[in-house]
């Protein structure tokens, strides 16, 4: 299994039965595709859409009818549109149980940059500010490092998304937890030991008691 597939069959786990959940570009859209059996969740985008379904193929796929970071996506039955000012009301008012997003760096206290790059052109802020600041639950999905660097670091040195920290970060080896302002491993992918993931990781993690090897869906 590679290991985008692995972060989100994991996060897809985290999802419960009536939640209004937002996901990201990126590893956070392939979870719509893993939604556990007998959950009905209801996946909204910032562009002005609940009710967003698995990835189009072929035929399927419409020009208008697009995810927030322009791709093609499918509506389900029931699905209803509505303008961003609308979708971002959702968003700041509290109302989105979870957003799942991507990261570039995460750091030792669980604040997240994923929207800038000095120097480069990336696509920019988007919702993402909205989105860590007012959904009830935060979930980062990305892979743990890049070209041989860790990206959840002491101190991130790329702009911040938001002042306020994320609560659960999926890579490809562990789940980490923020709890009180402390990042705190609590699962280990299959076949990946405490050692190789402290390793892999410039932050200092608490290390609960009893780790557990990560679920999938």
């Amino acid at each position: 299994m590679d290991a985008q597939t692995l972060i989100a069959r994991r996060i897809a786990l985290e999802l419960k039965d009536g939640m209004l959940v937002n996901l990201g570009i990126g590893i956070p859209t392939l979870v719509a595709g893993y939604v556990p059996a007998g959950i009905n969740v209801f996946f909204q985008s910032e562009n002005g859409l609940i009710g967003t379904g698995p990835i189009p193929e072929g035929a399927l796929v419409q020009a208008r009818l697009t995810d927030a970071g322009g791709r093609p996506v499918t509506a389900i039955p029931g699905a209803c549109t509505f303008d961003s000012s609308i979708s971002f009301g959702l968003i700041r008012g509290g109302h989105v149980d979870m957003t799942v997003l991507g990261g570039m760096q995460v750091d030792a206290q669980g604040l997240l940059a994923n929207w800038m790059i000095p120097g480069k052109m990336v696509p920019g802020m988007g919702g993402a500010m909205d989105l860590v600041t007012g959904a009830r639950r935060v979930v980062v999905a990305m892979q743990h490092t890049a070209k041989g660097k860790a990206k959840i670091v002491e101190r991130c040195d790329l702009p911040l998304t938001s002042a306020r920290p994320v609560d659960l970060v999926v890579t490809e080896l562990a789940v980490i937890a923020q709890q009180g302002g402390r990042l705190r491993l609590i699962e280990t992918a299959p076949g990946v030991s405490v050692e190789q993931v402290l390793a892999a990781t410039e932050a200092k993690l608490d290390v609960a008691a009893g780790v557990t090897t990560m679920a999938i869906s």
